[in-house]
């Protein structure tokens, strides 16, 4: 889903997309003309590798984040953004697709380990 910055509402607006079985919804409304805020949760099965032996690992996900979209580089000054997730445009256009792929990409880069690797103890690392 994308929409044009010059087209986004001032009053929040609901949104919902997914992709497999990850959901992606929440609401999002215009902060100034340059600046788009999303509160967000993530919700799903995602699969994810075991960093030891690279078995797949479904992972549960609920996570709630707010997003500040700026479009073109954002400036930090007079702006109290403490806990959000910053993401710059440069073709004025919000991509909710793209935040979602980046924020899943962000996810499956962190390192997991399956019960397997967990209880057995002489298991150290396979190179695969």
């Amino acid at each position: 889903m994308k929409i044009e910055f010059r087209k986004i509402p001032n009053i929040p607006k609901e949104f919902e997309i997914s992709s497999n079985s990850v959901k992606f919804l929440g609401i999002f409304s215009k902060i100034t003309n340059k600046l788009v805020k999303i509160e967000a949760n993530i919700i799903g099965d995602y699969d994810v590798e075991c960093c030891k032996c690279g078995n797949k690992i479904i992972k549960k996900l609920n996570e709630k984040n707010i997003f500040i979209i700026s479009d073109g580089i954002f400036s930090s000054e007079n702006n109290d953004i403490d806990e959000e997730i910053i993401v710059e445009v440069d073709n004025h256009i919000v991509d909710f697709d793209e935040i979602l792929q980046s924020e899943l990409e962000s996810i499956k880069s962190d390192y997991y380990i399956c019960d397997n690797c967990t209880t057995n103890k002489r298991f150290v690392d396979i190179e695969f």
